[in-house]
């Protein structure tokens, strides 16, 4: 598969998945209109390259557009979120880059019971985590799927679902692995009562990396759906086998897998939430853009056994303010290496509109990772506070102050950072 050694490409599938979006929106007699959005950024930090001693200053400006729509219900649906951005580093402390990022997912029902789904999600990733976070730790990872799923009624409380579908993921950076997968899936499904239903799943998911090796994963999995009047609660669990095959040696591994989701609304002003996942998978599936805090080795080509949980609550408050708190945990096992990789952390927000023009934001974040292997451990912790005023009604100003710590037990990884950043915002439609 060829590689494209730049920081920015436009392979096909994104042009395709560009066209079905537009095909979907297209065919939605009354569709919500487009949100689209602009900005202006000048940030300017005390040490851009994060590094523990000689620290250099710089000021990066980065202009970005935001685009938002969802269709309304029809044959054809699609919701889109897409940013794209440009920036520049005054004093070329990092080469000019672009922004991308993107979640699209569609369907069009093609006949009764059949329908055919794409979606794309775009993100930066970062390469090494036991690197300081900076663009040149960072490469773009873009996942595409595509397939039928045909669904069957077997009565009017059993329901069978088939699907086949391709997935390809694309990293930007030529030393990452590219990888086809070509996933089948088969599940019934019984509606025990109006809120309760459960079910069979089998999987069967063949990867092809661009490296050469090859990955299968098969899953039997229970799987059930329970809601309440102001609860619900789903998950399967069940147990997978993957085997990789890599210069001609070939690994074998098993265990139980799960996922379970469960939001419940405490009272009008107060939702919370917990949800979780283990896996047996790849760093080329799309496990760490479900789970954005799960950041993959991508220097391993093996198959890895992945685990990730994370809860939270917001709440509102009668003096306009708000509160978002959510902690996470995740595990990354290699299998061919025995490698293992932890992270625990939480994060708080808190925003308040002091006035019908006027606004605050605050943050907090706190990240401990274990690398089992070389025994290192590293404590991230930063904070960082804005305010926000409108101009107009599409137009606002905001401004922010900030610092971020990283301890470690490896001394280069450890940096610290200041940073203030001024930003214009406009609202186009």
């Amino acid at each position: 598969m060829a590689k494209s050694t730049g920081r920015w490409k436009c392979p096909e599938f994104i042009r395709f998945t560009a066209a079905c979006a537009v095909l979907a929106a297209t065919n939605v007699a009354q569709s919500e209109p487009l949100t689209l959005s602009g900005g202006l950024t000048s940030r300017f930090t005390d040490n851009a390259a994060r590094t523990s001693s000689n620290e250099t200053s710089d000021t990066e400006t980065r202009v970005n557009l935001t685009l938002a729509h969802r269709t309304d219900p029809g044959k054809c649906e699609a919701r889109t979120a897409a940013e794209l951005g440009y920036g520049v580093w005054h004093d070329d402390t990092f080469d000019p880059r672009n922004y991308v990022a993107l979640d699209f997912d569609g369907d069009c029902e093609i006949a009764r019971g059949l329908s055919w789904e794409v979606s794309d999600n775009l993100r930066d990733v970062t390469q090494n985590a036991r690197a300081s976070d900076t663009p040149a730790n960072r490469t773009r990872k873009n996942v595409f799927s595509t397939g039928p799923v045909y669904t069957l009624m077997l009565g009017k409380l059993d329901q069978l679902t088939v699907s086949a579908k391709y997935q390809n993921t694309d990293f930007s950076e030529p030393e990452d692995p590219d990888s086809d997968r070509y996933i089948g899936t088969a599940s019934w499904n019984h509606l025990f009562s109006q809120t309760l239903s459960g079910g069979l799943q089998f999987s069967t998911n063949q990867a092809e990396l661009d490296t050469g090796a090859e990955i299968d994963t098969d899953v039997a999995s229970l799987f059930f759906s329970k809601s309440w009047q102001a609860t619900s609660l789903s998950g399967s669990i069940g147990v997978s086998e993957i085997e990789s095959r890599f210069g001609g040696n070939s690994q074998t591994n098993d265990g139980i897998v799960w996922n379970f989701s469960l939001d419940r609304e405490i009272n009008p002003v107060t939702q919370a939430y917990i949800r979780g996942s283990r896996e047996l998978t790849d760093q080329t599936s799309d496990f760490d853009i479900r789970f954005g805090e799960v950041v993959f080795n991508l220097r391993e080509t093996s198959a890895v056994e992945v685990t990730a949980l994370n809860a939270g609550f917001v709440r509102q408050f009668s003096d306009a303010s708000s509160i978002d708190v959510g902690v996470f945990g995740n595990r990354s096992e290699y299998f061919r290496t025995g490698e293992v990789e932890d992270s625990v952390g939480f994060s708080v927000n808190y925003n308040r509109t002091i006035s019908t023009l006027l606004s605050l934001q605050t943050r907090a974040r706190y990240q401990h990772r274990t690398f089992e292997s070389d025994g290192i451990n590293s404590d991230t912790y930063s904070a960082d506070i804005g305010l926000t005023y409108e101009l107009t009604q599409a137009l606002d100003v905001s401004g922010r102050i900030g610092h971020t710590t990283r301890d470690s037990d490896s001394g280069a990884s450890e940096y610290h950072e200041n940073w203030i950043s001024l930003s214009l915002g406009y609202q186009f439609f």
